[in-house]
């Protein structure tokens, strides 16, 4: 909905039921939006539209969670909360699995955590992750985070055997060549930007990990760049080149940082991860490479260049930071090293 004050909502309850009444003041638009949402009526006594309270229809409406949530889910979920921030979770776990935990609840607002079966899990599992086109990937996250919560709350496991995962997309990574790298890090005049970008690139990082490293991560005389606490815990070593080395020494001897070896404009501050995205999207531009690309896809590239380089894969495997190397083999089916050689028979003909 428009988010201009053209319209206001809250709760009504009545009759054991609790409605959505909306109140649209001189905006037609607004009205015919209205009429498109599932079972939506028209209260011509108060003038107001009725709708059904929905998970869907208060987060489109923006009722606050403190009107709709019951106070024992509110509690549940901090106590969550405090329970992954104490098994010391990645701060990134920490808000998927709360933020689909909190979903989950609303959709069995009316119900005790005691009350919550399996059942209730499929339910939600079939009529709000799959009839709302949720991803595979927010699917498994949502298990997961009400598997956690329901062994935490009640000391109860979800049966296998009744709660189905979907299965993952087998979807190739997505890769920029040599050349179309070069572009697109050429592209930037910014000497900050460039030199963060040309790292995730070269030394095959996330942007989570760039954004962690500080002065102390670099070992110049090792020739080593130390990768600390990045996913799932781990440390780890990663090489860097004596041309990197010189780019670093004039990226400090310009900007001067104070903590992190990359910081916003703030002295002290980590430089901010959306500015990080904005900077490459204006590269990309600027590049003239059509290819619909993300920051990503450096990493993506700079391991298939390794593999194309011929570069090991248990090596590549380290230098990703990858748990399995089923994870790392993933770059065989988009390098081109092997594939180039192979003779289609269309060829003979």
């Amino acid at each position: 909905m428009n988010t201009e004050k053209k319209w206001s909502a809250g709760l009504k309850r009545g009759g054991g039921t609790t409605s959505i009444v909306v109140k649209i003041v001189g905006d037609p638009r607004l009205v015919e939006r209205i009429r498109q949402f599932d079972e939506v009526r028209w209260d011509s006594k108060d003038r107001v539209w009725i709708l059904p309270d929905t998970v869907y229809n208060r987060e489109k409406f923006g009722i606050p969670e403190e009107v709709y949530l019951r106070p024992w889910h509110q509690l549940g979920l901090k106590q969550f909360e405090r329970q992954l921030k104490s098994a010391r979770y990645s701060e990134n776990t920490i808000k998927s699995y709360t933020d689909a935990l909190r979903v989950f609840l609303k959709f069995n607002n009316d119900k005790l955590i005691s009350e919550i079966t399996e059942q209730d899990v499929v339910n939600f599992n079939n009529d709000y992750i799959i009839k709302n086109k949720l991803s595979i990937s927010w699917q498994n996250q949502a298990i997961n985070a009400i598997k956690h919560y329901l062994r935490m709350q009640d000391d109860r496991k979800l049966s296998p055997d009744l709660i189905t995962r979907p299965r993952r997309e087998k979807t190739l990574p997505n890769i920029l060549s040599k050349e179309e790298v070069k572009s697109i890090l050429e592209a930037l005049y910014n000497n900050k930007h460039r030199m963060m970008l040309t790292l995730i690139y070269a030394c095959g990082l996330r942007r989570s990990e760039l954004l962690k490293l500080k002065m102390g991560d670099i070992d110049k005389d090792r020739g080593v760049m130390i990768i600390r606490q990045a996913k799932g815990k781990k440390d780890r070593i990663v090489p860097i080149s004596e041309k990197l080395l010189d780019m670093l020494r004039e990226y400090y001897k310009q900007y001067r940082p104070v903590n992190w070896l990359f910081e916003g404009q703030m002295k002290g501050e980590p430089y901010d991860e959306r500015s990080l995205a904005s900077a490459f999207k204006k590269a990309l531009k600027a590049s003239g490479v059509s290819k619909p690309a993300s920051l990503h896809w450096l990493r993506h590239s700079y391991a298939t260049h390794l593999m194309e380089s011929g570069t090991d894969l248990r090596f590549i495997q380290e230098l990703l930071g990858h748990k399995s190397i089923k994870t790392t083999e993933i770059y065989t089916h988009v390098s081109t090293r092997s594939i180039q050689h192979i003779k289609s028979p269309f060829d003979d003909m």
